[in-house]
């Protein structure tokens, strides 16, 4: 898990009085604590747009409203802490799996109503469902009325923003929510859905094609093995081949009812990847104490992080706090403490395909200062235009005793290209094989010496094929420090080199004008087959790499101003050592730009 979710930093705050200092262990907290109550309001809002959200999941609840036995001061604790941490934590939708009383009556839920209240006050979205204790286990969703459904039926949830709709019976609900950029489904579907119940599930989920699904239901899978493995149930069988198997847009299943937990992979009829989740807490320590799942949902990692703990007892004095407490704060067995790797990309393209970013007119990315801008998207031939309308067109070479096809075209690209092509470079090294591009030999880039500042940026990937493309050149500049008068560093180096490491690693060396040694940037490994945008910006003073709008680490404060130049020719494609090409570039380059001033990352090609 990553330090954002760090259970340590959440003690800290916790014990810091977020929650209040908490009763001792057995005693009903009455009233709500004033930092909490506080919180209710100022929490802070989750952001809808941000990669990283969470999905908190309560399981069952049933021990804490059981006729004159419960108390209600765990599961309100728990509420009270996700209101708290919304917005630090990007909580934006919170699930109860069922069984939410023990006897399924009337002053049960009377008990329990004012507790979900914190949340309804909050106006933070939330689902219920009703398990076997909450109803008559014994029919379907076609029961008809309970006291359950007076309750927690459709109309608690219509004031909701995220509430969609029920079955007619009031026992299957689904909501709608934003986040990480997108909407989500959520299913919350009774004890034992009729058939018309999983008809009116599979409908709702063809009324919104595009949006992946979380089921949530009371009973589907369980792992009384003990050995963390979660299995369908007699009943989750039938979900499964009702509901989940066929709908490829169901991902996540969540489920109580069962002890302990556990979790498994099935594969739906699509063949991917459906991740079945049980979890429940009613047989430990005070009836599970309101221990909450967070689902830590990272699109940017294409990973879950799952954490489960006990704000109600994590709020306690810990002076206070009774041993049997003291191991329920945190758990972090591998059933309860995980993380899920899902490419949420390629799992949702059968139904909701990111949108192609469509390309956009050479003409639209020459902004003022632009000195060469080459756009590798036609046909390997005689020329590659510079769009810069300045001159410095490019023109093809092969080292001697290279493949015809050493350069070819490809319909391959960066997502957020301009232009939507490549071509392949397929350069190898003793001997050097291969082809580059370069300017005419009166180009007027040859002459710049950019004293004002510069950006060069390229979409390139590296070829992932095995062989050693150490040093493999992107872009350099014909002649050596020593041609252009310079006597520090290797001067058989050339004036300018953008080049890859043999661990992959980006580096621009340059002799800037100001300095009479070498000026190295470096960037770190980077992974072979990604496509990458690279940058490099200088402002007259200081240089900096970017990767994909990220700027590197290893960038010198020493001030470098202007490149040198012998008037010489740029190379695309190769680099050179004492004016010998040594290697050129293995992999794909779809465009390059150089402008004659700083840009900022929101002036990037891929802005």
């Amino acid at each position: 898990m990553g330090t954002q979710y760090d259970g340590t930093s959440r003690r800290r705050v916790l014990q810091a009085g977020v929650l209040g200092a908490g009763a001792a262990v057995g005693t009903a907290v009455t009233g709500v604590p004033a930092a909490s109550a506080a919180g209710t309001h100022s929490g802070g809002r989750p952001d809808p747009e941000n990669p990283r959200f969470t999905l908190a999941v309560v399981p069952d609840t049933q021990y804490l409203f059981d006729l004159d036995r419960g108390d209600a001061a765990p599961l309100t604790a728990t509420f009270e802490y996700l209101v708290e941490r919304r917005g630090v934590d990007n909580i934006v939708f919170t699930a109860h799996l069922g069984d939410v009383v023990e006897n399924a009556q009337a002053s049960e839920f009377a008990q329990a109503d004012p507790v979900f209240a914190v949340l309804d006050r909050a106006r933070m979205p939330y689902s219920v469902l009703a398990g076997n204790h909450d109803i008559d286990a014994s029919k379907d969703d076609q029961r008809g009325d309970s006291a359950y459904l007076r309750v927690f039926g459709p109309q608690r949830f219509r004031r909701m923003s995220t509430y969609g709709g029920s079955t007619p019976d009031g026992y299957n609900s689904y909501h709608v929510f934003r986040a990480g950029g997108r909407q989500w489904l959520l299913l919350a579907m009774d004890w034992r859905p009729s058939d018309a119940g999983f008809a009116w599930a599979r409908k709702v989920i063809a009324q919104h094609p595009r949006l992946p699904v979380i089921l949530t239901i009371h009973d589907l899978v369980h792992a009384d093995d003990g050995d963390g493995v979660a299995r369908f149930s007699e009943h989750g069988d039938r979900v499964w081949k009702q509901l989940v198997e066929g709908n490829d847009q169901i991902f996540l299943t969540l489920n109580g009812h069962f002890w302990p937990s556990g979790r498994t992979v099935r594969t739906n009829a699509a063949g991917h990847d459906v991740h079945l989740h049980v979890t429940n807490y009613q047989d430990r320590y005070y009836g599970g104490a309101g221990m909450v799942r967070l689902y830590h949902f990272d699109l940017a990692r294409d990973t879950i992080d799952v954490e489960t703990i006990n704000p109600w007892i994590l709020a306690q004095n810990p002076a206070r706090r009774s041993p049997l407490a003291e191991g329920e704060i945190e758990l972090t067995g591998d059933v309860d403490r995980f993380s899920v790797p899902i490419d949420f990309t390629a799992r949702f393209a059968g139904f909701a395909p990111e949108p192609l970013r469509p390309a956009r007119p050479a003409q639209e990315l020459v902004i003022p200062g632009t000195v060469a801008y080459w756009r590798l998207d036609g046909p390997v031939g005689s020329r590659v235009v510079d769009h810069s309308g300045r001159g410095n067109d490019l023109t093809p070479v092969l080292l001697s005793g290279s493949p015809a096809d050493s350069l070819r075209a490809s319909a391959e690209h960066h997502p957020d290209q301009p232009g939507h092509a490549s071509w392949v470079f397929g350069g190898r090294k003793n001997p050097a094989r291969g082809g580059y591009l370069r300017t005419a030999d009166n180009a007027p880039l040859n002459r710049l010496t950019f004293q004002g500042g510069y950006t060069i940026e390229a979409f390139v990937k590296l070829a992932d094929d095995g062989l050693d493309h150490a040093w493999e050149g992107l872009l350099s500049r014909l002649g050596t420090g020593a041609d252009a008068g310079k006597t520090g560093g290797d001067t058989s180096e050339p004036v300018v080199n953008l080049a890859f490491s043999g661990g992959r690693q980006l580096q621009w060396a340059v002799y800037p004008l100001d300095q009479n040694d070498t000026f190295t940037n470096w960037g770190h490994e980077e992974i072979a087959g990604r496509w990458l945008h690279l940058a490099v910006v200088n402002d007259g003073r200081r240089t900096t790499l970017y990767i994909d709008s990220s700027e590197l680490l290893r960038n010198p404060a020493t001030r470098s101003n202007g490149l040198a130049t012998t008037g010489a020719p740029w190379l695309l494609g190769a680099n050179h050592y004492a004016n010998t090409i040594e290697q050129t570039f293995a992999g794909h380059i779809g465009e390059l730009r150089i402008v004659d001033r700083a840009l900022s990352p929101k002036q990037f090609l891929n802005a």
